[in-house]
Parts: C-alpha cells; structure tokens; sequence
C-alpha cells in the first residue's frame, strides 16, 4: 500500500492543508489582538472620562478600583500633575502598578508615554510586561501575569490640560486564552486531517482504521492527557520545575501512610483469597445443594455501595453502636486497622470467590479421580491435585483484591480513626489543602504497588495457566470431602452469609430510628426528609449511570472485536492503554481530570459529562475483557463468511458479533451500571452543584452522624442496582457463550 504515489499525493495533500490551517490560525489571532486592542483602548477612555469632578485623594482612592469593572482583571493606578514641578507624581491605586512604574519609570518607553499624556494623548505600550498581581490583596497567585500597559490622561473640564495620567495593567490572559484555544483547534484539525489521509491512502480497510484511529483517540484524550497533566503538576511547584513535591511525598511522614495502605491491603487480599476459596470449594467441589442461593449472597457486598457495611458496622459496633454500647457495654472501637479489615474482606472476599469459582470449575474432575483410584486420600488429592491447580486463581484473586484494597478510597475515610492510608492522605491534600500537585504525587505513589501487582496477575495469568482439559471434560464430580468437612465449611459460609445478611438488616432498621446510639423511638421522618434532600442526587445518579452503560458496553465490545479480529499497527498500545485504568486508584483518575479537563479546549469541569466519561473509562477494561473471552470462543469464519458477502464492519459488528457475544454485552452493562451507581473514590472530586451522586450525598451524611437519612439512601440505592442487576441476569437467559473450556497446550 506505500507506492511512491501514495506517498507523494499524501505529501502534497498534507502540505497544503497544513499551510491553509497555519494560515488561518496567524489571521484570526491577529485579528482578534487587534480587535481586543482597540476595545481596550476605547473602555480605558472612557473610563478616563468618568473621573470624579471632586478631585481629593478620597474621591480618586474609591474611583480607580473601579475599573476592574469596566476591564476584567485590570488594575489601574493614577499620578497627580504638580504644576511646580511639571511632572506627574504617584498617588493613589494597585500596588502592582506602582511597583512595575518605580521599576521602569527611567526607561525610554515610559518617559514617552508621560510626555504623551501630558500633550493629552493616550498610549498604549509595546509588549508586555511581567506585572507582580500577587501584591493586591484579591489575588491569590504568587505568578508573575504578562500584561499590557496603558496610559491615558485624565482631563480638566476645560479640555486643555491633564490634571492627572491614569496606568492601566490589563492582564493577557483573554486573548492568550483565545489564542491558545486556537492554536489547540487548528492543531486538533491537522492532526484529524492527517490521520483521515493515513487510513485513505494507506489502509485496505478504511472503515476499520477510521475506528481504530477514533479508538487511540478516545485512550489518547481520557486515559494518557489526564496522567501526564498530574504527572506535570506534581513536579511543579509555584509556577517552576521543582522536586519538593516528591520530596514531601517521600518524607516519614507518607511513607508511613503508605505502609499502612500496604498492611491493609496484604491482610485484606489474605483472609479474603482463604473465604473466598471457601465458598468456591463449597459451592464448585462439592455436593452442596444450596448453590445458587449462597452464590447470590456471596456477591451481594459487590453490588452494594462500598462504604454500606461500614455504615452497618458503626451503626453495630461505633462508639455508641448497638452491640458494642447498648448489649455489651465495651469500651472498644471498631475505628483503625482490625475494623477496616474486617469491612474490606466482607466487601471484596466475593471478587476472589467469583475468580477462584471460574479455575475450580474449569478443573476436569477425572484428573482427582485418577489420584483417588490410585488410593490417595481425599485430603492428599486435594493437596496434590486440586490446590495446584487453582493456584492461578489464588494468585490472580489476591492480588485483585490486593488492588482494590490499596485504592479503596470511602472505608478508610469513615473507619480509619487514627490509622493512615495512602487514599485519604491524598483526599486530604486535595480537598483540605487544595494543593493538587501533591494529592497527585500520593496517588502516583500509591500506583506503584498497585501497578506491580496488576502486571504481576498478568504475567501469572499468561504463563501459569495449569491446563487439565486433553478432551471432552467429565460431566461427574468427584466429592472430595467427607460429610463432617462438609458441614463445618457449610456452617462456617452459612454464618458468614448470617453476618452479612445481619449488616444489610441494619441498615435497612437505620431507615426507622430517630437517632441511632442514642434514641431507637421508631420513625418514618428519616424517609421524607431524605427523599426530600436526596430527589435529586438519586434522579442525577441513574440518570448518569444510564447514559454511561450501553455507551461502555457498546464501546467495550467494539474494542474487543478490534483487538481479537483485526490487524493494525499498535495494538498492543491500545490495549495496554484502555487496560490503564483498571489499575489506577480512583484518587487519581479523580485529580487527573480536575487537572485536564478544567481548562479549554475541553472544559468539563462541573459537567454530568465528565461524569459519564470517568465512569466509561474506569469500567471499559473489564467490559473489554469480557469480549475478547466471548470472541474467542467464536469461529472467525462467521464474520469472514458475512465480509465475503459485501458486508463492511460496522454491519458484521451490529449483525454478527453483537448478537454473539450478548451474554458478554449485557454483563458489561450491567457491571458498568452497578459501578456507576456505587463508585465513589474518582466521583467525590467531579461532582457539582448541577451534577451531584448519590453515594456522596450518603458519605456526607454519614460524616455528619446523620445515619438515619444515610440509610435510607443506602437502600435505596441497594433496591435499584439489585433491581437492575436481576433484570440484566434474566436477559442473559444462556451463557454457554462465556463458558471457557481449558486446552492443551
């Protein structure tokens, strides 16, 4: 496809465009400085010309602040003719001013603007000038703003003579902004342009690189400019190159927060990975007739907000908790590390359940009845044979949890107490502090374990994959427990199962209480005050969720199909890039957009769009996923079959592989729409007084020790995703689809 005359036409075309678009780009800025010269021009006149009449120092003091309200952050200050001297003297106005005039009085340039104004003749200085607006009292900014000067006189009522000269600093920030906003379109259309010519010229399959393109795009724009806008910032400080950041964040101090975060995270991964094992033994290896019931159960705390059990666990076991205050009197707090571990296992053991029940389904029962037929007992077979091979899912499903706890963001702000984590501290910063470039540095901090971890599950997954399937798998399961094993791993699930049952009871029993811990009087007021305070936060939350999760889903299935069907340079960028956020704590994800996204051209800051965005990009690898294990399981020659027929991608796309993989499709929905509804860590820097969520409305109010009004809403956030995630698992009535099957290798 690169012929020489490719090339050449791609060349000539390329040069062309990128002329006429430089072209455009110099005419309109300078046009717009032109026009922005002459309208300041024209308001400092007659700005000029509203000089009191009474000419005391007081009248002058109150009249030159005025003219920010004639000029957006402009600054004037204004000099008195002394008739026995002949020259204009300082008196009264901005600071900044002053300073920039004592600085330059004796240069040429402004010698000539006072001899101007004194022949009544306004001038406008050439180039700008670095004026020190931090020296006015409403500025809050320790740079130095490039402005234009101008100086205008004021004159007599006679019209001969100046009894003063006003200087005016406007600051250039509206027609840099302006120019900036430019050059970012023009760059924006070149780079469009060129890619079009690419695929056009250089590609058999347009259709595909135009998708591919709009993909890197996507990843590009979300993904890898909000990452290296927060890596900038944290080597930045008060407008220069700095490493003070990074020394702060490497200080004792963090560290020791850092080492808190990876505590709980190994303690959380660990016993999690052991309950998980135990429910996906019971239920998987064994002859428990209660299966889908205690499934359900078990992945109950995933759909679930993620601080609702820690709400449960206060209302139970806080200071003035039912259990531990007003059955047991303790003394005890359930605040810092044993509390926080205990909420973080109830609310992640269901991801190593879900992973470990995938491996020990997959395990062909003949392998451990070969082991038993050569009279190994059950427990040696399950040592030698069983536990060996789920060791992939064992390894992959602590270190997922391990992630997740390490970037769990809303239990260690309600439950921490005196204990550090990484998360918060990096909340803190941001919201207490307002200093970003350091909340940044902590989040990249707390990347570095959780990114470890993530390639580590990678490389685990890739290379450990035991394989037991050499041919039709048998459909018998072999019991390798005995019936007192099995009853204690019964008992010890159903009771587990009892105490998180018992969590979701209370905070369903929170709606009804005046005031939990101290007045248990029953009470319906919690429900209208909440709906009536909260209306709106649940309407913007599903509304939001909604929009996000066919986006995702679609996105997610698209991406998958070019991923495992299609050739392109760059794929494995791609999919390195869209699997990115899966291993970024939502603290980041947060910072990063305020940090990108708060400024032109792409202003979404305070927007339901940037919302909509976080959510699609922080679930997209695992809808991603969730294709490319259904398209696997797909013969290619359907799609090849319908290609041959005349049809392009996006008809294969809508007519073959969708319809395919809708098991895979509708799962990704309805995981993105339970994420949407419950996310939090990414969600509490982006929300705003339009677009609020809902599971930080619950956060605040449980803050505040409003836990009746926050029960309520945990409820009824409950019902809605429970009620959403039913409904998504009727429409996937066959998921035969999504069944793996291991092969020999």
């Amino acid at each position: 496809m690169f012929t020489k005359k490719r090339i050449i036409q791609f060349c000539f075309a390329a040069l062309l465009f990128l002329s006429l678009d430089l072209w455009m780009f110099n005419t309109l800025s300078a046009n717009f400085r032109t026009y922005e010269e002459l309208r300041n021009f024209n308001e400092i006149a007659l700005f000029a010309q509203t000089a009191p009449e009474e000419e005391t120092a007081q009248a002058y003091e109150q009249w030159i602040p005025t003219v920010k309200s004639i000029i957006a952050g402009a600054r004037a200050y204004y000099f008195t003719f002394d008739e026995s001297q002949g020259l204009f003297v300082p008196s009264s106005g901005s600071e900044t001013n002053l300073k920039l005039w004592n600085e330059n009085k004796n240069s040429p340039e402004f010698k000539k603007a006072m001899e101007s104004v004194y022949y009544l003749e306004p001038m406008k200085l050439s180039g700008s000038y670095k004026a020190d607006f931090s020296l006015d009292p409403d500025i809050h900014s320790n740079e130095a703003i490039a402005s234009q000067a101008y100086f205008v006189p004021v004159i007599d009522a006679n019209g001969y003579q100046a009894n003063g000269a006003i200087m005016i600093l406007v600051p250039n920030s509206t027609a840099t902004g302006y120019v900036n906003l430019l050059r970012t379109l023009f760059i924006a259309a070149a780079v469009i342009f060129l890619g079009i010519m690419l695929v056009i010229s250089f590609t058999r399959d347009p259709m595909t690189g135009f998708m591919v393109l709009t993909l890197f795009g996507i990843v590009l724009v979300f993904i890898a400019y909000p990452l290296l806008e927060a890596i900038r910032l944290s080597f930045i400080k008060d407008g220069v190159f700095s490493l003070q950041t990074w020394k702060e964040t490497l200080s004792p101090t963090y560290l020791v927060a850092l080492w808190g975060s990876l505590r709980l995270g190994v303690l959380t991964a660990t016993i999690s990975t052991i309950v998980g094992f135990m429910f996906a033994f019971l239920i998987e290896r064994t002859s428990f007739k209660h299966k889908r019931v205690m499934s359900i159960l078990a992945t109950m705390p995933v759909i679930s907000p993620p601080f609702s059990l820690s709400l449960s666990i206060i209302l139970l076991f806080g200071n003035n908790g039912l259990i531990s205050k007003q059955l047991l009197h303790l003394n005890t707090s359930i605040y810092g590390l044993a509390g926080l571990t205990l909420v973080e296992v109830i609310g992640m053991f269901p991801i190593a359940f879900m992973t470990i029940s995938g491996v020990l389904r997959q395990i062909d029962s003949t392998v451990e009845d070969a082991s038993l037929d050569l009279s190994a007992t059950r427990w040696q077979t399950f040592k030698a044979i069983t536990l060996p091979l789920s060791a992939p899912g064992i390894v992959s499903a602590w270190l997922l949890v391990f992630t997740n706890s390490l970037a769990d963001f809303a239990n260690p702000l309600l439950l921490s107490g005196d204990y550090r984590v990484l998360s918060t501290e990096a909340y803190m910063l941001v919201t207490g502090r307002s200093n970003l470039g350091a909340g940044s540095a902590l989040s990249f901090l707390l990347l570095m374990p959780t990114l470890t971890a993530f390639l580590i599950q990678r490389q685990w997954v890739a290379k450990k994959s035991y394989v037991t399937v050499t041919g039709k798998p048998s459909t018998n399961l072999t019991e390798l427990t005995s019936k007192p094993v099995r009853l204690t791993l019964e008992t010890i699930s159903w009771a587990f199962i009892g105490f998180i049952v018992a969590l979701y009871l209370t905070i369903v029993a929170g709606c009804f209480v005046v005031n939990w811990g101290i007045d248990y009087s029953f009470t319906l007021a919690n429900w209208g005050e909440a709906l009536s305070r909260g209306w709106t936060s649940i309407r913007d939350t599903v509304t939001l969720a909604a929009i996000a999760t066919p986006t995702a889903g679609l996105l997610a299935m698209l991406t998958a199909m070019l991923i495992v069907r299609k050739k392109f340079p760059g794929k494995r960028i791609l999919e390195t890039l869209i699997m990115t956020p899966y291993a970024i704590p939502g603290t980041l994800i947060g910072i990063s957009y305020i940090l990108a996204f708060n400024k032109p051209p792409l202003l979404l800051v305070g927007t339901g769009a940037i919302i909509v965005i976080n959510y699609v990009i922080r679930e997209l690898p695992v809808g991603v996923e969730n294709g490319i294990t259904a398209l696997h399981q797909i013969d290619p020659a359907i799609e090849e079959s319908a290609a041959d027929l005349g049809a392009d991608v996006p008809t294969v796309f809508r007519t073959i592989v969708l319809p395919l993989v809708r098991p895979a499709f509708l799962s990704s929905m309805s995981y993105t729409f339970v994420r949407s509804m419950t996310a939090v860590s990414a969600i509490i820097f982006l929300i705003s007084a339009r677009w609020n969520h809902l599971t930080v409305l619950i956060f605040n109010f449980s803050e505040n020790l409003r836990f009746g009004l926050a029960s309520v809403l945990s409820t009824i956030l409950i019902f809605i995703v429970l009620f959403v995630w039913a409904l998504m698992q009727v429409l996937v009535k066959d998921d035969k689809l999504t069944q793996k099957t291991i092969s020999t290798r």
